[in-house]
């Protein structure tokens, strides 16, 4: 399955890949090591344009690997401090193998490299992990067992307890609040194109009843296509799929300008606009990675936090603007239509942008 490039600005969670061994522990972390050399402090948002040291990373992003891995090694006493994992109150000590950084691309896409680490453990006691909020969420999963641990921590939380190999401490519920914070994630603050899609729907009416027949063709058409494309029954090529997001997002804005009256056939569009949505929301999901033993709760989780994303929006666009001004009769010429125009001019952009 191939995953949607990430933009040199936004970044998606790290991800650690946790094999617990009876002596040893070995950490594999992908993640940008410009950020973390930049010491940008991604507890504050992903978008590395609008932070501090941002110069500082689209310099680093420009550096051939043999020289980002000097730069990283040399702070690497520095970095170790902030990564920890502890076994029965016990720090471990974490022994730097290797970074693999890749050559210098597309310096308009994120750079992925992957930090090998191992630490000693001395019994079969838990471990519990964690890292420095300045350097973001990230998705732990342990691998090497059977149902192991899969969880999401936010800005500087520490993991439930990862348990050695023939036991796990992460039970189907749990597995499926997790990924619900995943789901939500991916919409507020991540999802800008689908919630800038979602907006567009609130913005065609100020009646309730066109607006349900709205939500419930995208909710039930991206729950379709997220479960096809996470059993693997459908290849996403992000390439065709994140332009025609981009589309869906401006044909919604025409619409919302043109067309007076909700008709029939605008639920169906919508339908078929949701099972692209739902395209994107399966590369996010396989960029994550499903536990095996709890594939199900972990899918159900995601949808669930997609969807809990996608009704806080339309409520915050409701309390913001809809209550107090979709009564009065200058609301869509004066409110809907102009946003929607606006609308419309971003998803253009984003249009190019993925093309090109």
């Amino acid at each position: 399955m191939k995953f949607v490039p990430l933009t040199a600005h936004e970044l998606s969670p790290s991800i650690l890949d946790l094999t617990v061994s009876p002596k040893t522990v070995q950490l594999k972390i992908r993640f940008s090591v410009e950020a973390m050399l930049a010491e940008l402090d991604l507890s504050k948002m992903s978008d590395t344009g609008l932070l501090e040291n941002a110069a500082k990373y689209d310099e680093l992003r420009n550096l051939k690997p043999d020289q980002i891995k000097e730069r990283f090694y040399n702070r690497w006493p520095t970095f170790a401090k902030y990564i920890q994992l502890n076994q029965s109150g016990r720090a471990v000590a974490l022994n730097l193998q290797k970074l693999s950084v890749p050559d210098v691309g597309n310096i308009e896409l994120t750079r992925i490299s992957h930090l090998y680490v191992e630490g000693k453990i001395e019994n079969n006691e838990p471990i519990v992990f964690s890292w420095s909020s300045s350097f973001g969420p990230i998705v732990v999963r342990q691998l090497g067992v059977e149902n192991g641990l899969t969880q999401f921590l936010a800005n500087g939380d520490v993991s439930d307890p990862i348990f050695p190999i023939g036991s796990s401490g992460n039970g189907k519920f749990d597995t499926f609040l997790d990924y619900i914070v995943v789901g939500f994630d991916h919409i507020i603050p991540k999802g800008w194109d689908h919630i800038i899609f979602v907006l567009g729907l609130f913005f065609f009416s100020t009646k309730l009843k066109p607006l349900i027949w709205q939500i419930s063709a995208f909710t039930l058409a991206h729950t379709v296509t997220l479960a096809l494309g996470s059993f693997g029954y459908i290849k996403i090529v992000p390439e065709i799929v994140e332009p025609l997001i981009a589309l869906s997002i401006i044909y919604i804005s025409i619409e919302n300008i043109f067309i007076k009256k909700f008709t029939s056939w605008r639920p169906i569009v919508i339908f078929a606009f949701g099972m692209l949505h739902g395209l994107g929301f399966a590369s996010v999901l396989g960029e994550f990675g499903l536990p095996t033993g709890f594939f199900v709760p972990a899918l159900l989780g995601f949808n669930v936090g997609v969807e809990l994303g996608q009704l806080s929006v339309v409520l915050i666009a409701f309390i913001s603007i809809g209550y107090w001004l979709n009564k009065k009769n200058y609301y869509n010429k004066s409110v809907a239509h102009p946003i929607s125009a606006i609308i419309g001019l971003i998803g253009a952009f984003w249009f190019i942008e993925r093309v090109i």
